[in-house]
């Protein structure tokens, strides 16, 4: 019986033809139990043999130019280069400029945040939790990217949606602090907390930028456990791909 194959959700962006783009699911790999079934994260637990072979299977169901660089994510502001790569490095965004260099974000409820600019020469991947949203993880990547923020194009992968993301007083603060107009991404509960809307933030804090042209963005990750894993609904987990690369000359 053949094996599964790794499901990916294409980036639906107008992105230049060089420019690939997009998010595993789930689905389509060996890891077992939590990790069911295509876990590509190494740090959660899952056995190290099941997300080599599950990182595999992306590899050839994508027929990738080369092996994704994975970033250890912090939740910080951090932007790594890819000419300067080094496994492990602490980093939540990566950006490349040369063609068949991969990009690669690994979420469960936080914001993949996919970059390109017009003519497909630079690309970006960033990862977008609320405390690397107030902190200004987009702000830096899109000044590390060195063009016009009109030029840029973005695609906000699946993330907690604003019906699940539940957070404290103290979240809205850190971000009204900055930007008074982000107080309509949260919307009261019955609690005294607030329902957050990454993508609302995210957008806003695009915006702000000059980045106008802002795809995707409507995916829930808590609400489709057929299709995703979440942190916040499950606990242990695994972790999602979004992965961005412009196709060698």
């Amino acid at each position: 019986m053949p094996a599964p194959m790794a499901e990916w959700m294409a980036a639906d962006w107008p992105a230049p033809v060089s420019v690939r783009a997009g998010t595993t699911t789930r689905q389509g790999g060996t890891s077992t139990g939590a990790f069911s079934s295509l876990n590509l994260a190494t740090h959660v637990g899952d056995r190290i043999g099941d997300v080599s072979e599950n990182r595999a299977r992306v590899y050839s169901l994508l027929e990738l130019p080369s092996e994704p660089l994975w970033l250890n994510q912090v939740h910080g502001t951090h932007v790594a280069r890819a000419e300067h790569f080094a496994p492990a490095r602490e980093a939540d965004a990566i950006i490349a400029t040369q063609s068949g260099t991969v990009c690669a974000i690994l979420t469960a409820d936080c914001l993949p945040v996919l970059f390109c600019d017009d003519g497909g020469s630079r690309i970006a991947a960033a990862h977008a939790g609320w405390r690397g949203l107030a902190a200004g993880i987009l702000e830096h990547t899109v000044s590390a990217l060195g063009c016009a923020p009109a030029s840029l194009l973005v695609w906000l992968g699946p993330a907690i949606g604003p019906e699940a993301y539940e957070v404290g007083p103290e979240v809205r603060a850190r971000f009204i602090e900055v930007d008074p107009s982000a107080v309509r991404a949260f919307r009261p509960t019955d609690g005294g907390r607030y329902f957050a809307d990454l993508y609302a933030l995210a957008r806003g804090r695009l915006l702000r930028l000059g980045v106008e042209r802002v795809y995707g963005g409507s995916v829930c990750t808590f609400s489709d456990p057929a299709r995703f894993f979440s942190y916040r609904r499950d606990g242990a987990c695994g972790r999602m791909a979004s992965l961005v690369w412009r196709v060698p000359d």
